[in-house]
């Protein structure tokens, strides 16, 4: 089943890390995507830019209104994503605790199964 693990940043947390932190994230990030390679469960992973250079697209009086946005009350947003092609819900978890930012408090990861997907060719 696929899983998506989505990373939730907090901008400030991250730039509280030292150099080597950063280098040892960046590296560890890489271990997990050449593991899951291996293993067969990777599927792809994106880092995602600021909300700040995001843009909101919804409805208004039934027509689509594009506004800046999200302007978010909480300072963490989503930073990027994993997608993973599991067994089940506990390797999910197993694979989320070995993602570097597992180890740094302030930041997390959210596990949330998949329910529908298409590929680019669909």
């Amino acid at each position: 089943m696929k899983y998506v693990i989505l990373m939730q940043v907090d901008p400030a947390v991250l730039e509280g890390l030292t150099e080597e932190q950063g280098k040892q994230i960046g590296a560890g990030h890489e271990a997990f995507m050449k593991a899951t390679r291996e293993s067969g469960e990777f599927i792809a992973t994106n880092a995602l830019g600021d909300p700040s250079q995001s843009k909101v697209v919804r409805s208004t009086n039934g027509s689509p209104v594009v506004t800046d946005g999200p302007f978010l009350e909480s300072k963490e947003f989503m930073g990027g994503y994993y997608l993973l092609d599991v067994e089940n819900e506990a390797r999910a978890i197993e694979l989320a605790q070995q993602i570097p930012d597992a180890q740094i408090d302030g930041l997390a990861l959210e596990i949330r199964p998949v329910m529908f997907s298409a590929d680019a060719d669909s």
